[in-house]
């Protein structure tokens, strides 16, 4: 099109200078613009159906093969100075807000893209183009459903490439009708005109046009004005704000574009222009605000169970999956999740300024603001609901900085172990009350909290939670060496928790395996005794796996593996110790406090015979995951059955022979007990209908001990198998949650 045009006029005007000729038609074509408003009568022809799309393309057509021609010499030609010169831009903007004739705002937004995206020459640092711009902004993303939405979220394509390539541009584009603080902007702005001068440095200086035709427009080349607010004031940026209605559009593409386009926006790679983006725009306010407009329109009444069900959610996907049932609220929590996961992404992919920024909001804004007052009501709805969607937000979380904000929000940043009399004064201190709370539903759904919450790459996490009270092994007992071997340890008949009348009662446990040859040095020896003693707990009359399929210890060995494999890798880079530290026998003992966390795991997991079977699994499935850790001070804690306790102390396994010792008294009290046993273990596995029995609340708990016990034995034996005793296993990407 574009040779053939120049062709024709060549042809036309013979020797003369095509950029005479070119000039002639570009102004010809404006002129044919102008004329149409002043002769038209017809208010109600769309601008489709006008001369006015063509006369614009012919004038883009102009505009690049003038640019194509001067390109050897470096100038700018004398279309594209009459185009600034008489503020043709501003023109067309203001055509397009009176939308006369109808669609013409389609038609300005598309004449816009397309001279800023084909026309190479730098433009936007231009008054007379960056004040159009800024103007036709305002223009839209502000009404949902608009019908030049495609065109907005094109428009705003070419602008977030700019600046991507050129992160200058900032502080033209950026410029709204406010920004916020002088003092804020005016450093943001030096870094952007240093930046800018550096450019305009290295760049061909153009042909400057004699004062005749373009001194107008030559002085116009200056940097948009700081602020003319008075100090403090909100700041509203046009092009963010824009972005942000798109990002809300009924159109799927339309609102993924526009997601992309700010993601574009955040990530560009000069400091100077992120800290503009911070500092002088409300970039982050904006996102976090929408991020707190969806959480706050989530029905009161969603289910817990819902909100944990429902997955898939994507911010390139934010509709829930159309196979997952339907129940009441699904799409206003899909679309917060979406969002929710689309704030994430933007902190993982934005600049370190720009994404510590954004994270710093969310936790303020959300989580302090809206989630903890919630977390801490006494409304029981108010809490379930809330700690199900924070469970559900801590599986989705994948950025560092976010996760950073969370685990500060969470636990707090005092790093000094609790007191067995503190009062709770912490958000987690409520929370690990909130565990073992009267209403087993928050119970259950706190549990499953802090279980998400052991998944994440954080070190501090179990450092909280767990390290900081097992550092210097203060429940080890001092004053005699430790044993050479696993053999010189009590038996488990000696544990103090074992009474005589417990042993009367005509109950044993397991038989213990026999005598276990010496240690080797690969330690087979000690890893088959743990194993062995773990299997051996539960008594003989308590089992039932034998008598079914597909619950054999095995099966818990393929499991944990898989399991510890990615605890591994999840935990390498914290570079944590292979062994415990060596144990001085002449320092004198110190109380030992297992810390709240662990105190309410053993206090609930010493009521599993009269608890009720889910709150059971839960408290299971918690512990097992503190197992996996392959800290040796957890290992030694939570799955020696030889540790030489402190006296007063307890350990997961103490607990457990307790339980066992209260499990065989209990038996005796049950009529059939081998039968009902087995009868709830089917039931459990969906092999015959469920039909309420007594003592069915016990018989349950029996089963979980029974599993939770192989589970145990699993995960001992594949931290340290017999020929490996430490797996080593390969780094994760880094960044990856």
């Amino acid at each position: 099109m574009l040779s053939r045009l120049g062709a024709l006029l060549q042809e036309a005007v013979g020797a003369r200078e095509p950029s005479i000729d070119l000039l002639e038609a570009f102004v010809e074509h404006w002129k044919g613009i102008t004329n149409y408003y002043i002769e038209s009568t017809d208010e109600n022809t769309p601008a489709k159906k006008t001369d006015i799309p063509w006369r614009l393309k012919q004038m883009l057509d102009i505009l690049v093969y003038e640019e194509k021609q001067q390109a050897a010499a470096g100038e700018t030609g004398p279309c594209l100075e009459y185009l600034l010169q008489h503020k043709i831009l501003e023109t067309l903007c203001t055509l397009g807000k009176a939308e006369y004739p109808p669609g013409m705002r389609q038609q300005v937004l598309q004449f816009f893209s397309k001279v800023l995206a084909q026309v190479q020459h730098p433009l936007l640092h231009y008054l007379n183009v960056h004040r159009p711009v800024q103007k036709l902004l305002r223009l839209g993303g502000t009404v949902p459903g608009s019908l030049t939405e495609k065109e907005e979220v094109q428009f705003t394509t070419v602008l977030c490439s700019k600046i991507q390539q050129d992160p200058a541009l900032l502080t033209y584009i950026l410029e709204g009708k406010k920004t916020i603080g002088r003092k804020a902007s005016r450093e943001a702005t030096a870094s952007l005109r240093e930046a800018a001068s550096v450019r305009d440095k290295d760049r061909p200086h153009s042909k400057a046009p004699d004062s005749g035709t373009c001194g107008a427009w030559a002085s116009n080349t200056q940097l948009p004005a700081e602020t003319q607010e008075p100090d403090g004031a909100i700041g509203e940026s046009s092009l963010i704000t824009t972005l942000i209605g798109l990002c809300k559009s009924k159109k799927g593409r339309v609102a993924l574009k526009a997601r992309e386009n700010l993601l574009l926006l955040v990530s560009v790679a000069s400091q100077a222009a992120a800290t503009y983006l911070v500092q002088s725009s409300p970039c982050c306010p904006a996102i976090v605000e929408h991020l707190c407009q969806l959480y706050q329109s989530l029905p009161s009444s969603l289910d817990p169970a819902d909100i944990a069900a429902l997955e898939g959610i994507s911010w390139r996907l934010p509709s829930a999956p159309s196979d997952e049932a339907s129940f009441p609220g699904k799409e206003a929590l899909a679309a917060f999740l979406g969002w929710f996961d689309y704030c994430d992404h933007l902190i993982t992919e934005a600049h370190t300024v720009v994404s510590d920024a954004l994270a710093k909001a969310v936790a303020e804004k959300l989580f302090v603001e809206i989630l903890q007052p919630q977390l801490l009501h006494v409304s029981e709805q108010s809490v379930l609901t809330s700690t199900a969607l924070l469970t559900v937000m801590l599986r989705q979380l994948r950025s560092p900085a976010l996760l950073r904000e969370a685990v500060a929000f969470l636990l707090g940043m005092d790093q000094q172990p609790a007191a067995p009399e503190d009062s709770p004064r912490t958000l987690c201190a409520h929370l690990i009350r909130h565990c073992d709370h009267l209403s087993d539903e928050i119970s259950i759904a706190t549990l499953r909290l802090f279980e998400e919450l052991l998944q994440k790459p954080h070190e501090q996490i179990v450092r909280s939670l767990i390290l900081c009270y097992l550092e210097g092994r203060p429940y080890m007992a001092r004053g005699s060496p430790e044993p050479e071997s696993y053999e010189d340890t009590l038996d488990l008949e000696e544990d103090p928790y074992f009474t005589d009348s417990f042993l009367d009662s005509g109950f044993q446990p397991s038989a213990k395996p026999p005598p276990a040859p010496a240690t080797n040095p690969d330690g087979k020896t000690a890893v088959t005794e743990i194993v062995n003693s773990f299997l051996c707990l539960v008594p003989e009359e308590a089992k039932t796996s034998a008598f079914l399929e597909e619950t054999g210890y095995d099966t818990y060995v393929h499991d944990a593996y898989g399991l510890f494999q990615e605890c591994s890798s999840r935990v390498t880079p914290w570079g944590w110790p292979l062994a415990p530290p060596p144990l001085d026998p002449h320092e004198p003992e110190q109380p030992f406090f297992e810390g709240p966390f662990l105190q309410m795991l053993f206090d609930r997991m010493s009521r599993i015979l009269e608890q009720p079977y889910s709150l059971n699994l839960q408290v299971t499935s918690v512990l097992s995951r503190l197992a996996l850790f392959p800290h040796p001070l957890i290992h030694e804690y939570l799955l020696d059955p030889y540790t030489n306790l402190a006296p007063g102390c307890r350990s997961l396994f103490s607990v457990l022979v307790r339980v066992i010792g209260d499990l065989m008294q209990r038996i005796q009290r049950v009529p059939q007990f081998p039968g009902k046993l087995l009868l709830v273990r089917r039931q459990l596995m969906g092999q015959v209908p469920g039909e309420q029995l007594d003592h069915q609340t016990f018989l349950q708990g029996v089963v979980v001990l029974e599993e939770f016990c192989k589970e145990l034995a699993a995960i001992a034996f594949v931290k340290f198998p017999p020929h490996s005793p430490h797996l080593h296993l390969s780094k994760p990407r880094e960044g990856h949650v």
